[in-house]
Formats: structure tokens, sequence, C-alpha cells
């Protein structure tokens, strides 16, 4: 009775390809890149964010079998590393050295599968710099002027005043600060080097007709930029105030302004200038909000008068918050990704912030959420999953049951098609999500699966037709079939978000390599009457529970007592 058949899955969205799973093609690959980020203080809860997100884009990409690279790294230069350095009693190299090794064991913890991480204090780094800006100079795109006005020395740049506003401070005094950042802002007038930003006015709104930015709250943020006047930028700092930093080629007397040299990181990692290479093509930039002006106007201004192309996609993301307050050490609020992972293990801390984060608005962070997160989808719901339908008790054989078209009863017909329809689906879902920019959305996806999965093993209670009739136990066989084939699927989509338990969940079903991607790899094919080599294979050995449930402090102490008391606590 050939009844069930899957859905056709149809066009794959893509940030720079169409692709098809499953189906030949030409293979372009694309860089990802975090931002590099500033050494002046150790890694905190949104850089790791940053990062865990663009690791996960990237190992998606990888899933659907297209290639790709991750890049991250450190940035090195400027007034701020210089004073912080001064602070501590170090020169800035031992300062950047000490820092960047911090950002890269925190990276490494996290198990960002990055393939470049860069320093602007390398010398690859420096010599595309330089390159860089000899490129701008020969192009008339650098002049030498005298600029006047406000500069924040925590964001290092100067300000229009229509950009900053008067505050009172702690002490009733009045100053001036950024409206973006909210950081003190100073008069300034000195000679430097300028760039003309004004004159690539008109280019950088035809770029945004694109659509580069997402999300769209976003773009909408650029535009209204565009729409007012676009100042000449000062593109150098005096190197007697600011020694810390790359010299201009031809002037030794100015340093090269911090976020120019910064932003040529992605060029560095695509190894410019070398002729013998692939030429820089356009890529996909995630950072953080506050950083959306460099990125989204001087970025693609500069590439444009270098005569490259600009960025196709800048991914946007909003900040983390603790209890709805915005993270300070005066508060003592400031969440430690160190703590975290000791306390959720890697992959729960992965999930905690893939899932929860939201890049059009601020995200709050609190430990009780965590937990009823954590808890509830990966050790109950997942996790279950996973240990009953592989528990002796309901699997004795330890192996994949074999799936029989005619054994499915006519009763369970349209539910059954509901749910194959929904997780055939699924792959397309989660990609076009991933590939949006909504990672949560795909993660919520991926979690209504399993719980509909949860609910269907329920509802058809293999471990009572395997008492029953002939008949019985056949479709009980199926259930089961259904339930390994899902949890496969879940593993599979799983990898890019939460690689170690996924990796546990593909391992214990046996899973082999070969079959740990989205590319040709069918999922469901004993349901449509084909092959699926899975059905009669054993299972991995048996992992125990996938993740543990986390308690809160006072079911800390119970267990506490009764652990004391010789009792198992669970």
């Amino acid at each position: 009775m050939r009844w069930l058949y899957g859905r056709v899955i149809g066009r794959w969205c893509s940030v720079r390809f169409s692709r098809k799973i499953g189906h030949g093609g030409a293979v372009r690959g694309q860089l990802i890149t975090t931002p590099i980020f500033y050494v002046n203080a150790a890694p905190h809860l949104g850089h790791v964010y940053s990062a865990v997100l663009g690791d996960t884009l990237h190992r998606h990409t990888g899933l659907c079998g297209e290639e790709s690279g991750l890049s991250t790294g450190t940035d090195e230069h400027g007034i701020k590393v210089q004073q912080a350095a001064a602070a501590l009693g170090l020169n800035p190299p031992e300062l950047c050295s000490r820092v960047s090794q911090q950002f890269r064991t925190m990276f490494d913890t996290m198990g960002i599968s990055y393939t470049d991480f860069v320093r602007t204090t390398e010398p690859r780094h420096s010599r595309a710099v330089c390159h860089f800006w000899k490129t701008l100079e020969e192009r008339g795109y650098i002049y030498k002027g005298t600029y006047q006005g406000w500069y924040c020395t925590s964001d290092e740049a100067f300000l229009s005043e229509e950009q900053t506003t008067e505050k009172t401070n702690s002490n009733g005094d009045k100053i001036r600060v950024s409206v973006e950042s909210g950081h003190q802002v100073h008069w300034m007038s000195e000679e430097n080097y300028m760039f003309r930003l004004s004159s690539l006015r008109p280019n950088l709104l035809k770029w945004l007709q694109t659509d580069p930015i997402h999300p769209a709250p976003f773009l909408r943020i650029v535009q209204k930029w565009l729409e007012e006047d676009l100042p000449d930028l000062s593109v150098s700092r005096q190197s007697n105030r600011v020694s810390w930093g790359i010299p201009v080629p031809s002037d030794p007397t100015h340093t090269i302004y911090v976020w120019l040299d910064a932003l040529i990181n992605y060029l560095t990692v695509a190894k410019y200038p070398d002729p013998s290479c692939s030429p820089w093509g356009p890529s996909t930039h995630l950072l953080g909000k506050d950083i959306l002006r460099f990125h989204a106007v001087y970025w693609p201004a500069f590439l444009l008068a270098a005569g490259l192309p600009p960025p196709a996609k800048l991914f946007i993301h909003s900040h983390w918050t603790c209890q709805g307050v915005k993270m300070s050490k005066s508060l003592q609020n400031v969440i430690d990704p160190t703590e975290c992972i000791g306390l959720y293990g890697r992959d729960g801390f992965r999930y905690f912030l893939l899932r929860n984060g939201s890049p059009e608005r601020d995200c709050d962070f609190n430990h009780n959420s965590v937990r009823n997160l954590l808890n509830a989808s990966l050790a109950d719901a997942l996790g279950g999953l996973l240990n009953r339908s592989t528990a002796p008790s309901m699997n004795p054989e330890q192996c994949w049951p074999c799936y029989q078209c005619t054994s499915v009863p006519i009763s369970v017909k349209d539910q059954l098609e509901t749910l194959l329809g929904a997780l055939q689906g699924l792959p397309q879902l989660v990609d076009q999500y991933m590939t949006t920019f909504q990672v949560h959305k795909a993660l919520e996806a991926i979690d209504g699966g399993v719980r509909s999965s949860n609910a269907f093993l329920q509802s058809q209670a293999p471990w009572k037709l395997s008492k029953g009739t002939e008949e019985d136990q056949a479709w009980g066989r199926c259930v089961l079939y259904l339930t390994l084939e899902a949890l496969r699927l879940y593993g599979t989509l799983l990898q890019p978000a939460v690689p170690g338990l996924a990796k546990t969940i593909l391992d214990r079903l046996g899973v082999g390599h070969d079959y740990r991607t989205l590319k040709g790899n069918p999922f469901f094919a004993a349901t449509r009457g084909e092959n699926c080599g899975f059905q009669g294979q054993k299972l991995g050995p048996d992992c125990g529970l996938l993740y543990h449930r986390l308690l809160d402090k006072e079911e800390q102490g119970l267990c506490k007592d009764q652990t004391q008391n010789g009792n198992r606590c669970t």
C-alpha cells in the first residue's frame, strides 16, 4: 500500500548562490567574517555571540555542500590600545599578544571553526593596508586638510554636531557625548589626511538598492544616514598623538586611522593584494549594530574608491542585556563567558545564545532563562526522544528496524502524512532561515519537529504495539524507524549550532560520516518505497544522557541531601 510520498522540496534560498540539497552543480565559495575584536579588554558575551553566529553560518554552508571560509581575529592598533597598555605598565605589543591569545583560546573553547585568525599587527596585514592606501592616493581619494570637530576617543571617531548631544555626568557637569554610543566627546582641531567620502554618496545609494543589509530595520537606518550630507572622513592621526598604528606610507608623521586599518582585515584574509590569488569578491560580514556606520558607510566607500566591489551582505545583530539592564562593570552584571561554559557546557551555551538571540532587538541573558530553555529543549525534548527510542526496553535488538509501507494503519494515514510532510520540508525551511540570518527561527523549527516526533511516538506507543498482534508489531517497528530517522534529521541539521551534541546523536544512531551532510543524503527514503541503507543497521554505543538537566539552587540543595543519604539524584 504505497500511498506515502514525500513533498517536493522547492527552491533553496541562499546568501550568494542558489543551492539544491541532493543535486549536483557548480560550487561557489564565500567568505564569512566576524568583526575583528579590539584588544583593550578580554572577550565578553557580545564577542562570543558574534563568533558563534559566524561559525554557525559557516558550518551550515559546509553542511549544504558549499565551500566557505570563516575569518575572525583581533584589532590591535589605535589610541585605546595605547592607553590600555600604558595603564597596565605594558608596551602595546605585549598587551596585544596577551589579549589576542585570550580571544583565540575563548573561540577554540567555543568550537569556532575559523579558517583564518587575523591580527592587525601581522606583516601581511600591514602590506595590505599600505597597498590599499597607495591605491586610494593614486585614484585621487586622499588629500591633506585640517579637521575640526568632536572626537570620541572610545569610538575612535570624529563626529558631526548632529551626532553629539549634551548630557549631565555623575558629578553634575555638562558634557557632550556621542548620540550612538553615549561616550564622551571632545573638541579637536588637527591636520589630517582626508578621504573624499562625500563624492561616493551616489555610489553608496546605488549599492543599497541591492538590498545588502539585513535585517531590514538596519537598512533603513543606513538609508537615513545617506539622505543627509556625507562629509569627507579623516583617515589619519598625527603620530605624536597616536603612535601605535601603521604609518602613512608617504608620511610617517601620520598614523593611518585605526578603522581604515581594521576594515582592511577582510582583504588581508582574501590575500590582497597578491595578484596570483583570486581577486577580492563580495563577502558576508557579520557584525554588531554598534559598528554599523563603519561597515555600511565607510567600508563600502573605501572599496568603491579602490575599484573593488562592495560587500554582498551585512548581517547585523543587536546586543545582550542582563535582566533588562545594559551590562557594565560598575553594576556588576557582566556575564562571564567562561563561567557560562562551566555551567552549561559549550553546546548548551551556544544553543541558548543562538536560540534566544534575535538580530532585530536586544536580547536578555539571565540564568533562569538559560536553565529553563536547555532543560526543556535539550534535556527533555531532544534527549528524551533519543534515550527512549534507543533504550533496550524499546529497542532490544539495538538496531534500526525495517519500515514497510503496507504496515501503516489507515487510521494513522493523515497524521503520518502531516508529520512526514513537515519533516521532509524541514531542511529547506532551516536553510531559508539560516541564509536570511534568522538562526533563532531555524532552531525553533527544529525544536518544533522534535516535539512533533515526541508526540507521535507517545500517541503510537510502540512499547505497547510490541506486545500485540503481528500487524501491531510490524507497525511498532515502523514507528521506531520513523523516530530514529527523524533523530538522524535533527542531528544532521543541528551540527552547525551544537556540533558536540549533534555528534553524540549521530554516533548513537550509528550514522557514518558520509551521511552527516545535507548534500545527496535523502531522509525517510523507506517511506517512499526506496532503499534505505539504515534498515537493519546496528546502533552505536550507548551515550548515556544526551544533556543532563540543570538544577536551580533549591534543587541542588535537595540533590546534595539525597546524595548524602545514599539516594540517586536525577
